[in-house]
């Protein structure tokens, strides 16, 4: 390792949205300490299917100063106030996971104690019209405000994000330089000295960052750090993307709906719209999958469908050597709830955090490994969830989710759940309190109890207070312009 080595040049390998995320973050925060350079090949494609994003994603683009209607405009974006599920917890059910607060707690108990007491009182309001998100969502609405008042993410196009994000870094003293990687050089010490590139151009470095995807060609295939298979708790392995012409309005949410052995996505754009088709090839075949995908899309096919593979899990360590991996080559969840985009965001800022100037210890390594771990296993129990909390037993996919064993930090949050209506938000934890109890209630989950603070209130006390909650928040949503009208003139894109 290269320890009492000061660091002076940082080289990406590979771009797509994790290199060039990379690659805007440090070069306009710190590329007047560092040299940074970013390798790719036009020859190479990229998956470019991360087309539905997160709230933090906001963060990082206000940390990068990146103009948002200028982004928007860019990447034909559109808003997301969050999801909607179709036939999770059984066929025909629907719920939304929206990004927004939910009620009104107290010190002592969280809102879904408050809105338990209510429904053992007859006060049988579905929980979502206790959150703005929600209700915006489901009037087809949405402006942004000043004072925060909506939390909303986008839909975008990768392939324009990256474009954005290079000229972005190019802009910022970023040194591009197009070709293949053909071998990795090593130090003595097993530290990466320099990729070197079929033309032959050796391109040296003093710490690498791997974005070469699901090939890992530093991490894994140079420096052997194993992976560690999650496929036995999220057993799809395949996804099927394809992109149409749009033929209704954007709504501000994405749409995800469970099918026979695994889900299919349909994310508007301001042009188009990306449907996908994410299995388990245990339970459906390849071409299977694409007649499903085919069956349930709408407007003229704009692509032609290609099935991606794919391994859940996570790399033993996201930092080995002087070499950090982000983005496919780190791990991969899958994309029910839009995280990869945002690990690799924060896999960036966090290094940004412990960037080691002066040399690599391995306490930074170690600490930078802990933290990158504990994030993504919390993302991994929160996409097991709507696996596994179902009631469908109608096909054998949805018969093994069901029954599979599931991590003891998830089963922890579910019995205290189910028993007492508890729910929690550690610190290193990306979903809020309100996302799991949004999803635990979506998919059929009744807590035997729950907190008993609010019985002291009277039944009118009781029925007022919910009630003028869910009246506040109708109001302002029914206020909001349709989205549709508002991208329009907001941010409306001429590509």
């Amino acid at each position: 390792m290269l320890q009492n080595n000061k660091i002076k040049k940082v080289v990406i390998a590979g771009g797509g949205t994790a290199g060039w995320v990379a690659a805007a973050a440090l070069a306009k925060k710190l590329g007047t300490l560092l040299e940074v350079t970013l390798v790719e090949s036009d020859q190479i494609g990229t998956v470019g299917v991360g087309e539905a994003t997160i709230p933090p994603m906001r963060i990082f683009h206000s940390l990068l100063g990146i103009d948002e209607q200028e982004f928007m405009r860019a990447t034909e974006a559109t808003f997301k106030l969050g999801i909607s599920f179709k036939n999770w917890g059984q066929v025909g059910d629907q719920y939304f996971h929206p990004f927004g607060t939910t009620g009104q707690g107290s010190f002592l108990a969280d809102f879904q104690h408050f809105y338990l007491h209510g429904k053992s009182r007859g006060i049988d309001a579905p929980f979502a019209e206790y959150c703005l998100e929600a209700q915006a969502a489901k009037l087809d609405k949405f402006a942004t405000s000043k004072n925060g008042a909506i939390n909303y993410a986008y839909h975008l196009d990768a392939t324009r994000y990256a474009k954005y994000l290079r000229k972005f870094s190019e802009s910022h003293g970023l040194q591009r330089i197009e070709g293949k990687i053909q071998q990795v050089q090593q130090h003595t010490s097993g530290d990466i000295k320099a990729l070197v590139l079929e033309s032959g151009q050796i391109v040296e470095g003093d710490l690498f960052i791997d974005c070469t995807g699901f090939l890992g060609l530093l991490i894994e295939k140079t420096l052997k750090v194993a992976y560690e298979d999650w496929t036995h708790w999220l057993p799809c392995d395949s996804a099927i993307p394809l992109q149409t012409a749009s033929v209704v309005p954007a709504v501000p949410y994405v749409t995800c709906t469970a099918h026979q052995a695994g889900w299919q996505w349909h994310i508007p754009l301001q042009h188009r719209v990306g449907n996908g088709l994410v299995y388990c090839s245990e339970f459906q075949t390849d071409e299977d999958a694409k007649q499903t995908l085919l069956n349930n899309i709408q407007g003229e096919i704009l692509t032609e469908p290609r099935v991606i593979k794919y391994q859940t899990g996570r790399r033993k360590a996201f930092w080995s050597k002087n070499c950090i991996a982000l983005g496919l080559s780190s791990g991969f969840v899958e994309p029910l709830e839009s995280t990869s985009i945002y690990l690799f965001m924060n896999g960036i800022v966090r290094l940004m955090r412990m960037f080691p100037f002066n040399g690599i210890s391995q306490y930074i390594v170690d600490e930078y490994n802990n933290q990158s771990i504990e994030e993504i296993e919390n993302v991994r129990d929160f996409i097991i969830l709507h696996y596994h909390a179902t009631d469908r037993e109608d096909s054998e996919f949805w018969r093994y989710c069901k029954n599979m064993q599931i991590p003891d930090s998830l089963a922890h949050r579910l019995e205290l759940f189910k028993h007492n209506a508890n729910a929690f938000q550690g610190e290193r934890e990306l979903f809020r309190l309100e996302s799991w109890t949004h999803v635990m209630f979506g998919q059929g989950i009744k807590p035997k109890s729950y907190h008993q603070i609010f019985s002291t209130m009277s039944d009118q006390e009781l029925s007022t207070h919910l009630a003028n909650i869910r009246r506040t928040i109708a109001s302002a949503a029914d206020k909001l312009p349709q989205h549709a009208s508002f991208v329009g003139q907001y941010c409306r894109s001429e590509n």
